[in-house]
């Protein structure tokens, strides 16, 4: 899509991390935007200046014309709303704008934030209990996904791909697919129909495919994914 003459957009990012969500949908959107890279090697998400534009530490942070924004569903819900005519989502005030929000605000709430839990168990437990937190989470977010699957048969067009939704739980199932890449895998993505097709559609769009390339994630990052190899950067 031809990038409008707007103001441009600054992206802090982490190859395949929660910022990958924000390309995907400024990409969508058409947005001008410039990325910054904050290299999680040297845990640069830490260093005062990025805690300034985000005193939470984590990725991403989109710099507009209002300032810093974080949290990685706040920033999407303003592209949707800064880029209306890009589709992202309802509109404020149409008649399916309330389950969007409704499912956006789970995709961030609930299983965005189990994946975490999955991939960092020691912030939280003791390293002897990591199997068994490893095994309840998982049977928890094989539950989450079958609920997605179902919510995109009642709700083909809030998660049409390149909508919102399509680009956020397109970046969770991926995530799921390959991390911790020491881990058991519990994901199997053939267990949910409506989410494969959802997968194969949203990779085949032209912002999926600049994004793929611009962060390493191959030709089909979400139906078939493999581990990322960044131009620049580190995804863990």
């Amino acid at each position: 899509m031809q990038k409008r003459e707007r103001s441009v957009l600054k992206l802090y990012y982490a190859p395949d991390n929660a910022s990958l969500i924000l390309r995907l949908a400024l990409e969508e959107a058409g947005a001008a935007y410039q990325t910054v890279l904050v290299d999680r090697s040297k845990r640069a998400q830490k260093d005062p200046d990025y805690l300034a534009l985000n005193p939470a530490g984590r990725i991403p942070v989109l710099v507009t014309p209002q300032g810093a924004l974080f949290e990685t569903g706040a920033c999407l819900l303003w592209l949707c709303d800064t880029y209306p005519e890009a589709g992202l989502s309802p509109r404020a005030g149409a008649p399916q704008r309330g389950i969007f929000l409704s499912w956006l605000f789970y995709l961030a709430n609930t299983p965005h934030a189990d994946l975490v839990r999955l991939f960092y168990p020691t912030r939280s437990i003791p390293a002897d209990a990591i199997e068994q937190h490893h095994d309840k989470l998982a049977g928890q977010l094989q539950g989450q996904f079958a609920i997605l699957d179902d919510a995109v048969r009642d709700h083909p067009q809030l998660f049409a791909a390149g909508s919102a939704l399509s680009l956020y739980l397109c970046a969770l199932m991926r995530w799921a697919a390959l991390y911790p890449a020491a881990g058991r895998r519990w994901f199997d993505l053939d267990s949910y129909p409506r989410l494969k097709a959802m997968a194969l559609a949203v990779e085949d769009r032209p912002s999926a495919r600049t994004t793929a390339q611009a962060e390493g994630l191959g030709r089909l990052p979400f139906s078939n994914p493999s581990p990322p190899r960044p131009p620049e950067g580190s995804a863990t």
